[in-house]
């Protein structure tokens, strides 16, 4: 008697395999996936690639993300103004956190600490007003005002005979032009964009300076609860770490803060008595102006040197070169003396990073990129040292 063949054999069979083979890779994706897991990586299952084979979903998905990310950048440009107050706020109250820490150490509690440190700052600011404002607007129309005579000065100078001995007529002229020019006061107004706009801008910043100093108020009195707040949004196991490295950060960029006004305020003092030793006129308002150039990290010694030295050359060559050459000693013994010992306790960054970090800020933010690239620099290089070399380290 023959064996009848069983037609559903084969396709059974088949059936059997292309099931095994599913189970096989499903078992395999799922081991892929507790491996990615457990080195704390992407899961392959959930990646990009692995979802390909639902072009539409992943086609809208990049659409809504496109929008999305171009509708968030349009805020960001229109909200760029309110940011920067933020982030000078936040700023600030990094810098006058240390200082309460100290009244805290003193047993005193932190709302006292708190308002003690901002009106000893508002005693401060407005005896500085009170003794440099009058001054300054003295000074500044002293300025303008004697700048036609500032420049016949120069003319009749040895420093100028030379140079139209060396280039001619065209020294004469460019100077009777730049003075005829700066004779009109309309010409001054039009540098400034004019009266309406200057007093536009004068406003502007006042109004600035307070939305900063009523947020970086609000900033150190909500600290601590900041802080617990971002280290709540890591995950439980990782907590420990990420609140020692906010503590890391915020004190680095506290010291470095005020780092940074200690030595621009010495370079403000020096700046004062050598313009006043010298005899060169306008010390007062270029001590202000060497403390807020100087405040712009690795160039704004530079600038405020070469900027001293021109506005000395025109009321004495001999001082401008004194000037220049004793500010010229300063900066050395600023760089290689006083900035080691005040910024290397607060911030440790390696020297070719802080000129890359302050490059990038400069261009992507202008001043205020400046400002905080080192600290910015700093807190990217602490984590990559303490999260991201560990985790590479444990991948055997």
């Amino acid at each position: 008697m023959t064996e009848t063949s069983d037609p559903a054999g084969p396709a059974a069979a088949d059936l059997d395999a292309s099931s095994a083979a599913a189970a096989s890779e499903l078992e395999d994706f799922e081991s892929a996936d507790a491996a990615a897991v457990r080195a704390h990586e992407a899961v392959p299952s959930r990646t990009f690639w692995a979802n390909l084979n639902h072009p539409f979903v992943v086609g809208f998905s990049l659409t809504i993300g496109g929008l999305a990310a171009f509708v968030v950048g349009v805020a960001f440009s229109n909200l760029s103004t309110i940011i920067i107050y933020i982030v000078f706020a936040l700023f600030a109250a990094l810098g006058l956190d240390p200082i309460v820490r100290t009244l805290e150490r003193h047993k005193v509690k932190r709302a006292w600490g708190i308002v003690i440190v901002y009106t000893a700052f508002a005693l401060i600011l407005v005896g500085v007003l009170w003794l440099i404002v009058p001054t300054m607007v003295r000074q500044i129309s002293q300025f303008v005002s004697n700048i036609p005579k500032t420049i016949t000065a120069f003319q009749h100078s040895d420093f100028y005979s030379w140079l139209q001995s060396n280039f001619g007529d065209q020294v004469s002229n460019i100077t009777d032009q730049i003075k005829s020019f700066l004779a009109d006061p309309a010409n001054i107004a039009a540098i400034g964009g004019g009266v309406v706009k200057v007093g536009f801008t004068i406003g502007s910043v006042i109004s600035g300076v307070i939305i900063v100093l009523v947020l970086s108020l609000y900033f150190l009195a909500t600290l601590p609860a900041m802080k617990a707040a971002f280290v709540r949004l890591a995950p439980a196991r990782n907590r420990r770490t990420v609140s020692s490295m906010m503590e890391q950060i915020s004190s680095g960029i506290g010291g470095y803060l005020g780092g940074m006004v200690v030595l621009a305020f010495c370079n403000a003092v020096i700046a004062f008595f050598i313009y006043l030793f010298l005899g060169l006129p306008f010390p007062l308002l270029m001590a202000v102006a060497a403390f807020c150039i100087t405040l712009i990290p690795l160039v704004g010694s530079v600038l405020f040197w070469m900027a001293g030295t021109v506005i000395a050359l025109f009321s004495s060559p001999l001082g401008a070169l004194m000037f220049a050459i004793i500010y010229l000693v300063y900066m050395q013994i600023e760089a290689y003396v006083l900035t080691p010992r005040v910024m290397n306790r607060a911030i440790a960054v390696p020297g070719s990073l802080v000129v890359i970090g302050a490059l990038v800020g400069g261009t992507l933010l202008g001043l205020l990129g400046a400002l905080v690239a080192i600290p910015v620099t700093a807190s990217i290089l602490l984590i990559v040292k303490q999260i991201l070399i560990p985790r590479q380290d444990a991948k055997v």
